[in-house]
């Protein structure tokens, strides 16, 4: 509430007091049992939402700071969800760093080959010579 709210309940609830008095006997024994019965109701109002775990934050003596266990079961439910997808990521991304890393080493290891093979560079561009080492692996089986 603001200030302006509040300056506006004091008033009204000066207006009532003052006029409370000047109120006839029968109407004051009526607002009397009336005040009683809203009270009643208030308190088992009260009563029901101290047991009901999901309205725990409703009632009117939980502070807004208090910690619930409900705070705790929203805040693993989404730590549920974030936590496999930070380590699929995680995941992913050293995956992939992997197969670039056995890529790079392959690649490493044939033009190490190609180097230190006895053949000319100019075999491996000849297409009679792939021909060749196709038909000569067969050969050998």
């Amino acid at each position: 509430m603001n200030a302006k709210d509040l300056t506006l309940a004091y008033k009204v609830r000066h207006a009532l007091d003052q006029s409370a008095d000047n109120l006839p006997e029968s109407t004051a024994k009526r607002l009397s049992s009336a005040r009683k019965i809203a009270l009643s109701r208030k308190k088992q109002e009260s009563e029901q939402l101290a047991f009901a775990p999901h309205m725990a934050s409703v009632g009117p003596s939980h502070s807004r700071h208090t910690f619930h266990f409900d705070n705790l079961t929203i805040w693993a439910g989404r730590m549920g969800v974030l936590i496999p997808l930070v380590f699929m990521v995680f995941g992913l991304l050293g995956l992939y760093r992997y197969e670039q890393r056995e890529q790079l080493i392959e690649t490493a290891n044939i033009d190490a080959e190609v180097l230190t093979d006895d053949l000319p560079l100019s075999a491996y561009l000849d297409h009679g010579f792939n021909a060749f080492l196709a038909n000569g692996t067969d050969d050998e089986n």
